[in-house]
């Protein structure tokens, strides 16, 4: 039998369907440790061997992980957009949670190729809500850099020439002083945006360091990679958790939004960009193209070769991503196998 699981802070929908698709089972659970408990023994009762849940990595966490640790049984992610097509199929029966938890059923029963749970504990945990509280306070950063720099171009014209940008400590102790003797109401409001900003800018400068001592106990490859700091390494490890969750390097190009979706028709024979997939992931690798570009290394040359087949800059840049998929796959694999090497001691 097979079940799937649409999460939700407070509830767990599930449903478990024949292997034609058929519902046995659709109800609702608490998403605690009691419900986990009741979970557990309504997928036993019936046998179940597969199980897709949506959200494993935000509501279903704790869902996804029990069920993993306990064996038995294959525990599956489910993209949101593959259950939204798959409601959509079926017109005329809205969206619920028992339609959206029996959808999630169907999709595992079919779908195959769905990749592993993220079993985000420990290290890989840690490390990525280090990697996501950093990106919190970026996102924050900018946001009210914009809007500040909106305020000073209205209460100072052509302060650009002094304050080019936000981001720096030099820059903002430069606009502080701009407005220092400004009693107007909107620079004194523009003043605690700036002492804001100050204070975001010496967390993230914190938050940075902690990730790069933290990186700094991890014996991986991802950081000898060009144009992957230790702020991406942690990034790509607290995503991935487990490479092997990807059952091959074109796998984790689809899950990670670099595999380009084909949309040929006819005579016409062409893919488009995938906005799919996990998109932090996908900046880091966007990260990492721009700076290769930008220096004398082969993912340049690659880049280059793309361009002189009469590719894009986007088109080219989006191949170079998909080449380095490949290569992150395959250093997290070589770190794995260096992990299963026993240690050898001399005589």
């Amino acid at each position: 039998m097979l079940a799937g699981i649409d999460t939700h802070k407070d509830t767990l929908a599930v449903a478990v369907i024949d292997p034609v698709g058929r519902p046995l089972v659709v109800t609702d659970l608490a998403n605690t440790e009691a419900g986990f408990d009741e979970l557990e023994a309504l997928l036993a009762e019936h046998s179940v061997d597969r199980v897709g849940i949506e959200g494993s990595g935000n509501y279903g966490r704790g869902a996804a992980i029990r069920l993993a640790m306990a064996g038995g049984m294959q525990v599956v992610e489910v993209p949101p957009s593959l259950t939204s097509r798959e409601r959509s199929s079926r017109p005329g029966q809205g969206k619920t949670d028992p339609v959206d938890c029996l959808a999630i059923a169907r999709i595992t029963a079919r779908e195959t190729d769905l990749p592993p749970v993220r079993l985000a504990v420990g290290q890989a945990a840690d490390l990525r809500a280090l990697a996501d509280y950093r990106n919190q306070l970026v996102a924050e950063r900018t946001a009210l850099a914009n809007r500040t720099h909106a305020e000073l171009h209205g209460l100072l014209p052509g302060y650009q020439v002094t304050v080019p940008r936000l981001t720096a400590p030099t820059f903002l102790t430069a606009a502080t002083d701009l407005l220092r003797s400004d009693t107007r109401i909107r620079a004194q409001l523009t003043l605690r945006r700036l002492s804001r900003l100050t204070e975001l800018t010496a967390q993230i400068k914190e938050l940075t360091a902690l990730i790069t001592t933290t990186m700094d106990t991890i014996d991986t490859g991802l950081t000898d990679l060009y144009g992957v700091g230790p702020v991406g390494a942690a990034t790509i490890l607290g995503e991935v958790a487990d490479i092997r969750r990807y059952r091959s390097r074109h796998a984790f190009a689809a899950a990670n939004g670099t595999a380009p979706i084909p949309a040929s028709s006819g005579r016409t024979s062409r893919h488009r960009l995938n906005r799919a997939g996990n998109r932090t992931l996908n900046r880091v690798l966007y990260t990492m193209a721009i700076t290769q570009i930008r220096a004398d290394t082969e993912g340049r040359a690659y880049y280059q070769r793309k361009r002189a087949e009469g590719k894009t800059g986007r088109e080219a840049l989006r191949c170079l991503k998909r080449r380095l998929s490949d290569l992150i796959y395959t250093t997290m694999h070589a770190d794995l196998a260096e992990q299963s090497t026993p240690a050898t001691t001399a005589a």
